[in-house]
């Protein structure tokens, strides 16, 4: 049984840092790409970032490049999200996914098969 734990979300100021785990069992996660996604109240679910198997290629969204660092440690089964110079718009609730094929990258959350349970972030201005 595939199971995914998100860990380290809070609260911070804006402009501060976290770092968020994604933690991985029940499958050999080396071949499928993993992202973070996320979504604000009345909002849809969006992507913020995805990562290759081997860690090699690293993808994110606009809103987001430059400030957050997708990175994964396959010999423990875990994925990180670095968010640095966060601001109140990033405020959401972060899901972490695998990819439902191996080798393949989306940004459509239809193409995530496995789900987190998802990590409260929560930027103060």
């Amino acid at each position: 049984q595939v199971q995914l734990v998100e860990s380290g979300g809070g609260l911070v100021q804006a402009g501060g840092s976290l770092r968020l785990s994604c933690a991985a069992s029940g499958r050999t996660f080396n071949n499928y790409y993993m992202g973070w996604f996320r979504q604000a109240p009345g909002k849809e679910r969006e992507f913020v970032a995805a990562i290759s198997g081997s860690g090699v290629s690293t993808y994110y969204a606009g809103s987001v490049k430059g400030r957050f660092t997708i990175s994964r440690d396959n010999a423990k089964n875990t994925m990180y999200l670095q968010m640095n110079s966060l601001k109140p718009e990033d405020t959401a609730v972060y899901y972490c996914a695998t990819a439902q094929r191996p080798r393949y990258y989306s940004i459509h959350k239809s193409a995530y098969d496995y789900w987190g349970q998802g990590t409260q972030v929560t930027v103060s201005s």
